[in-house]
C-alpha cells in the first residue's frame, strides 16, 4: 500500500461556507494559484449548481489551473452532475465529486427516501458522472453515523460503477478517532473491490478533533485527506491542511507517511487566506498562529537559545515562518525593501514595488520599526486585485464624546474629484455616510473588525468591513497607524468590489446576449 497522502483541499468549496469567507472571483483565483504552489493534490472549486457566481469560478479555476486536479461538487443528481461536467469539461484534471447521505438520520429526515432508493441514486449518480468525466469521487455523507453493513453495500456499488476514490466524511464531527478509524477497517475487510478505490476522510471539528480523526483513518487506510487552510469551514471548521501536513512531516518515523505539499508555502498560504476573508487565525494556532514559534518564559528562552531543538520540534521555516532581523526604516530603499519582500516569498514586479514602496515610506515616516506583519499588511493592502473606481485622496474626521462626529472625505474617479462632508455618531459612521453620498453606493456595515498588525503604540491597525450591498455581501480590508484611514479604505474596498461585480455580471450578460447558448 502506499505511503503518499493525498492532499485534497476544499478551502475554495467547504471552506467558503464559513460565515463571512466568502470570496469573488479574482480573490478565489488568486488563492488557486497559492494552492498549486502549496502542490495540493486536488483543489475542490466549488459546487457548480449552487449559483451562476460558483459555476463561473469553477470553470475559472479549471481554465488557469493546469498542474493540480479541480474537483467540483454535485449532489448524486443528473442536474448537478452535468452542470458540475459544464464547468470542469476544460480542466485539464477534472474530477466530479458526487455525495448524497447515508446515515439513518439524513434518509429519514432530510432525504426523506429508503435505503434502497438512496442506493439506486449513488448508482445512477456515480454511472452517469463516470461516463462524463475519467476521474469520480464519491462520498457517503454522515458516514461517521450510518449503519456500517449498510455503508459497506453503497461503497462496493459505487465502486462497481467506476468511482476510483472513495470518501468517508465525519460530517457533523461526531466520530472519535478509534471509532473513525474503524470504518476504514471495516470497508477494506467487508467490501470485496475495496483495492479498486483510494480510501478518503472528511473531518469536521464540531468536538475538535477533526485532524485526530484524520491521522486515525490514515493510519486504517485512508490514502486522501479532505482539508482546509487554517482549518476553516462548516460550523467549527474543517481539519486543518497545515496540522495534517506537519504532524506527518514532524513524526514521519511514527506515522510512516508523507506527502508532496511544499511545506515552505504553509504560512503564505495562510496570510493569504485571512487577508482575502477577514477571518484571523488565532494567536496560539498551531503551525501558523502568530505564537507558534513565540517563546516568552525566560526558561523556554533560554533553551531555545542554547538550542532550537530544547522547546521547537520544527523551525519556522519549515512552514515559511519568517525570522530574519532585517531592520527596515524610513532611510531603507527600493533594493532593501524589494529583498526583504523576495525573503517572505514574494517577488514583485517594478508597478508593485513601486506601490508597496510608496506605503511602505508613509508608513515609516509614521513609526520607528517597521515589522514583518507591517510589510505584510502593505502588500495585501496595496496591491489590489480588483479595479479602483474610487480612490480615497483625503479624509479628515473629528468626534468625541460631547460633539457629533463629522468627516470630510475626498474621492477620485477617472481623473474626476468629488468631496463631501457627512455626520454620525462616530468618526468612522460619518466617514462611510460621506463615502455613501459620493458613490451613490450605499451599503449596510454588518461586521467592523480591526486588530493590530504589529507592536508598539505606532502600530499598524488592519481593519476588516463586511458590506450589504442591495443583496450581496461583500468584504473590504485596509491597513495604516490611522485608523480612520483604514477604516475609509477598508469600505471604499468593498464598494469598489460591489462596483466591479456589477460590471462583471453586466459585461457577461451582453456577452451572452451576442452569443446565445445552442439549445439542445
Amino acid at each position: 500500500m502506499e505511503d503518499t497522502i493525498h492532499i485534497f483541499d476544499t478551502t475554495l468549496r467547504d471552506g467558503e461556507q464559513s460565515p463571512g469567507c466568502s470570496m469573488n472571483l479574482e480573490e478565489k483565483l488568486k488563492l488557486a494559484h497559492q494552492l498549486e504552489s502549496l502542490r495540493v493534490d486536488v483543489m475542490e472549486a466549488g459546487f457548480p449548481i449552487a449559483s451562476d457566481g460558483d459555476f463561473e469560478s469553477v470553470r475559472q479555476v479549471a481554465r488557469e489551473i493546469r498542474s493540480v486536479t479541480v474537483a467540483g461538487l454535485a449532489r448524486a443528481m443528473e442536474k448537478d452532475i452535468r452542470r458540475c461536467w459544464e464547468a470542469l469539461d476544460i480542466a485539464a484534471k477534472p474530477r466530479i465529486h458526487t455525495f448524497i447521505a447515508t446515515s439513518d438520520i439524513h434518509l429519514k429526515f432530510k432525504l426523506k427516501r429508503s435505503r434502497d432508493q438512496v442506493l439506486e441514486d449513488t448508482v445512477k449518480a456515480v454511472r452517469l458522472a463516470r461516463s462524463l468525466c475519467d476521474e469520480v469521487e464519491f462520498s457517503a455523507e454522515d458516514a461517521g453515523r450510518s449503519d456500517l453493513d449498510y455503508l459497506c453495500q453503497v461503497v462496493e456499488a459505487a465502486i462497481a460503477e467506476g468511482a476510483a476514490i472513495i470518501n468517508i466524511p465525519d460530517t457533523v464531527g461526531y466520530c472519535v478517532p478509534e471509532e473513525f478509524g474503524r470504518i476504514f477497517t471495516v470497508l477494506r475487510e467487508r467490501v470485496p473491490n475495496i483495492g479498486r478505490a483510494r480510501l478518503s476522510c472528511h473531518c469536521h471539528n464540531d468536538l475538535g478533533l477533526a485532524v485526530a480523526n484524520s491521522l486515525a483513518a490514515i493510519r486504517a487506510g485512508a490514502r486522501q485527506v479532505e482539508c482546509t487552510i487554517n482549518g476553516i469551514g462548516e460550523r467549527a471548521g474543517n481539519a486543518s491542511l497545515e496540522e495534517i501536513v506537519m504532524a506527518l512531516r514532524v513524526r514521519r518515523e511514527h506515522l510512516g507517511f508523507s506527502t508532496v505539499i511544499q511545506a515552505e508555502e504553509i504560512y503564505k498560504t495562510s496570510h493569504l487566506l485571512s487577508n482575502l476573508t477577514g477571518m484571523m487565525v488565532q494567536a496560539n494556532k498551531a503551525v501558523v498562529g502568530k505564537n507558534a514559534f513565540a517563546h516568552e518564559a525566560g526558561i523556554h528562552q533560554d533553551g531555545v537559545l542554547k538550542q532550537a531543538l530544547t522547546y521547537e520540534i520544527m523551525t519556522p521555516q519549515s512552514v515559511g515562518v519568517p525570522t530574519s532581523n532585517l531592520v527596515l526604516g524610513k532611510h531603507s530603499g527600493r533594493h532593501a525593501l524589494s529583498k526583504r519582500y523576495m525573503d517572505l516569498g514574494y517577488t514583485l514586479d517594478k508597478k508593485e514595488l513601486d506601490r508597496a514602496y510608496m506605503l511602505f515610506t508613509k508608513l515609516a515616516d509614521k513609526k520607528k520599526n517597521i515589522y514583518d506583519e507591517d510589510l505584510l499588511a502593505i502588500i495585501h493592502d496595496g496591491i489590489r486585485m480588483i479595479p479602483e473606481r474610487y480612490a480615497l485622496k483625503y479624509v479628515h474626521a473629528t468626534g468625541g464624546n460631547q460633539v457629533l462626529a463629522s468627516a470630510t472625505v475626498k474621492l477620485s474617479k477617472d481623473n474626476e474629484f468629488f468631496v463631501d462632508t457627512a455626520l454620525g455618531c462616530g468618526p468612522v459612521e460619518a466617514t462611510y455616510r460621506a463615502i455613501d453620498r459620493i458613490t451613490g453606493v450605499p451599503g449596510r456595515l454588518l461586521d467592523y473588525s480591526v486588530r493590530s498588525v504589529s507592536s508598539g503604540k505606532d502600530a499598524v491597525g488592519e481593519v476588516f468591513v463586511h458590506v450589504h450591498f442591495e443583496g450581496s455581501h461583500f468584504t473590504g480590508k485596509a491597513a495604516s497607524s490611522d485608523l480612520v484611514d483604514a477604516s475609509a479604505r477598508a469600505y471604499l474596498n468593498a464598494v469598489n468590489k460591489t462596483i466591479h461585480a456589477r460590471e462583471s455580471a453586466a459585461a457577461r450578460r451582453e456577452a451572452k446576449g451576442k452569443h446565445p447558448v445552442p439549445q439542445a
